[in-house]
């Protein structure tokens, strides 16, 4: 499976966060799955990959060219595909993706989850999208979708076809259900 990974260019003001994605890389070799991701060595980015590459796994970076010198390209990559600009990366990160996950990041991070959720409430994207909530990073935006249920704007079922949770487990679990659909 390849899983396409949004998240920060930036390292976050706390080192758990380093940590969970250093855990993620750990996770997605363990079961021998492929990363798809923006392609940077900055930041979140960087440590994903690293921690993939590391553990011998296979990475692949989008990037836009006009990104490629100031988010300082990843020399180290299984494979580099390189783009035109931020929507022809997002488009091609979730075709080439079985799920989606987004570690802690800024708003590029929330915006491509966002379309990825998006796309999958109209049927245009089938993969499962995740948002990693370490130390409960995403709990806001959580309690604003279920706002959305109660509030008539977003379906149950739309609902359920994103998770946010800490739990690789549980992760794992809504993969696998995700996919027997």
């Amino acid at each position: 499976m390849r899983i396409a990974v949004y998240c920060g260019a930036h390292l976050g003001a706390d080192p758990l966060y380093q940590e969970t994605a250093k855990k993620l890389g750990h996770w997605i070799v363990e079961k021998n799955h492929e990363l798809i991701y923006g392609g940077s060595k900055l930041g979140l980015m960087g440590v994903i990959a690293d921690s993939v590459l590391e553990n011998g796994g296979v990475v692949i970076g989008i990037m836009p060219k006009f990104l490629q010198d100031r988010e300082r390209l990843h020399t180290g990559l299984t494979h580099m595909i390189t783009v035109n600009d931020l929507d022809e990366r997002k488009k091609a990160m979730m075709q080439q993706a079985d799920v989606c996950i987004a570690l802690p990041g800024g708003i590029g991070t929330l915006e491509e989850i966002a379309e990825a959720y998006s796309w999958a409430r109209v049927g245009q994207n089938n993969s499962p999208c995740i948002f990693f909530d370490v130390k409960s990073y995403y709990s806001p935006l959580q309690k604003f979708f279920d706002q959305m249920v109660e509030q008539k704007f977003l379906s149950y079922e739309d609902r359920q076809l994103v998770l946010f949770t800490e739990s690789l487990a549980e992760m794992d679990t809504f993969i696998k259900n995700h996919h027997k659909k």
